[in-house]
């Protein structure tokens, strides 16, 4: 047998009814048709928070500390792997067909090495490929080669090519490596 809901658990189911958003074709739950009576204040010495209820915090008086930046909302390159080919790139069903390590090469070189590794790839047929560009000098991931390897990707003359990007699993690199799921060639 269900007992009847308390006052304050009328208004707790209220508050959470508020936020719901029903799926498709539902309604939203509404609270038990029961009127609520508000609760009577309780009864506290001066000075002190009724029960239940946090004192107000206080913020030390001085300058607020500068927010943390956000990380892009948007992948800074072409589209992300569909993840199913992403999990098979990563376990190796579908096989990384080549590996360019851009390690050691200046920006220009290593944009021109880029380029032409990617459509010889793409050329022999290749399907997924991983390119190392290293984290940067101090292992932070935010080396020259590391930020622009993505735009690089998105470049208009490898969309006919370049099906996805994603960053490399651990075992292949992790933030120092990206996997490049080609599209594939025409027949013809």
């Amino acid at each position: 047998m269900k007992r009847p809901l308390r006052p304050e658990e009328h208004r707790l189911w209220s508050v959470v009814a508020a936020t719901l958003h029903p799926l498709p074709g539902r309604h939203t739950p509404s609270a038990p048709a029961e009127p609520v009576e508000p609760a009577p204040p309780a009864q506290t010495a001066p000075g002190k928070p009724p029960p239940g209820k946090l004192p107000p915090k206080r913020t030390p008086p001085g300058p607020s500390p500068a927010p943390k930046p956000k990380p892009p909302a948007v992948w800074p390159g072409p589209e992300l792997i569909e993840p199913n080919r992403h999990h098979r790139i990563v376990r190796e069903r579908d096989p990384i067909a080549a590996r360019l390590d851009l390690h050691g090469l200046t920006y220009d070189a290593a944009r021109a090495t880029l380029d032409a590794f990617l459509l010889r790839a793409w050329e022999e047929g290749h399907r997924a490929v991983l390119v190392i560009t290293g984290k940067g000098s101090r292992g932070t991931g935010d080396g020259a080669l590391r930020r622009a390897a993505p735009e690089w990707l998105a470049a208009a003359h490898l969309r006919p090519i370049v099906a996805g990007v994603s960053e490399a699993h651990r075992r292949h690199g992790g933030g120092g490596a990206l996997y490049v799921a080609l599209k594939r060639k025409p027949r013809g």
